[in-house]
């Protein structure tokens, strides 16, 4: 079992590594075309890991509350849309093709607060992956290995674009390929670093298992929504970046209802 933990919350930075390699690989930066999709691609897989993988197993594991059954969910999600607007409030970042940096007022280069952007929302991935993976540990959570498998390898697969979306403007911008490669990796470790962290705290988490998950789940939603559906849907051909969160919604989705 600790060996299936380690290597679950590993894949998920995996491929944000492997996302960063595309810098070695591809000689121009991504178009804006190809960036909405792979947006829209990652939202779409964070959408449905939301729902599937983590709110519906915190509604099922509340059974006993009855008709109140959906209040740890309730709960658990609206502190987690409140803690990502606190930390967007309180860390300087500049989103991709921002031309101003939100948060408070900062000497950052604009590197180092696009990088800070993606690592803020990595925050609740990693989070999501270590409470799932704590609740399979404890065994009666009701989460199998398949389960929190399917959600690490589908924040694996949205994490792939996220690495390329990060290093290829960097070394667009004059950066050189190593530098860039590790900037977009690093944009990535706090999903282990968070998901080790929660799993260690596993003998407190698991009595109030129902309201991290949701919790993870807000925190997911709240940058779906303030940060990578604009930028899917922004300028010309949007509806690319429709189609491909849509695919990314049903592969997830598939991947947990196969795997789960």
């Amino acid at each position: 079992m600790i060996r299936t933990t380690v290597i679950g919350i590993l894949i998920p930075f995996l491929g944000t590594v492997l996302g960063s390699a595309c810098v070695f690989f591809m000689k121009k930066k991504l178009s804006r075309f190809m960036e909405r999709v792979l947006v829209g691609f990652a939202s779409g897989v964070m959408t449905a890991a939301s729902v599937w993988s983590l709110i519906i197993p915190a509604i099922e594991q509340s059974e006993a509350m009855g008709t109140l059954s959906f209040l740890p969910a309730f709960v658990g999600f609206w502190i987690g849309i409140l803690f990502l607007a606190f930390l967007d409030h309180i860390i300087p970042h500049l989103h991709m093709n921002a031309q101003k940096a939100e948060g408070p007022e900062s000497r950052l280069s604009a590197t180092t607060m696009m990088v800070l952007a993606v690592t803020l929302h990595n925050i609740p991935e990693g989070m999501a992956v270590g409470t799932v993976f704590a609740a399979f540990l404890s065994s009666s959570a009701g989460i199998s290995a398949s389960a929190a498998m399917a959600l690490a390898l589908g924040i694996a697969i949205q994490n792939f674009p996220e690495g390329a979306i990060i290093s290829m403007p960097l070394h667009a911008q004059s950066k050189d390929r190593w530098n860039s490669f590790v900037l977009g990796a690093l944009s990535g470790i706090v999903e282990p670093i968070g998901a080790f962290l929660t799993v260690a705290a596993s003998g407190l988490i698991v009595p109030v298992m129902p309201y991290l998950l949701s919790f993870a789940a807000g925190a997911m939603m709240y940058v779906v929504v303030e940060e990578l559906i604009p930028e899917m849907s922004e300028g010309e051909h949007s509806h690319a970046g429709v189609f491909m969160f849509s695919l990314g919604f049903t592969l997830m989705m598939v991947l947990d209802v196969a795997l789960g």
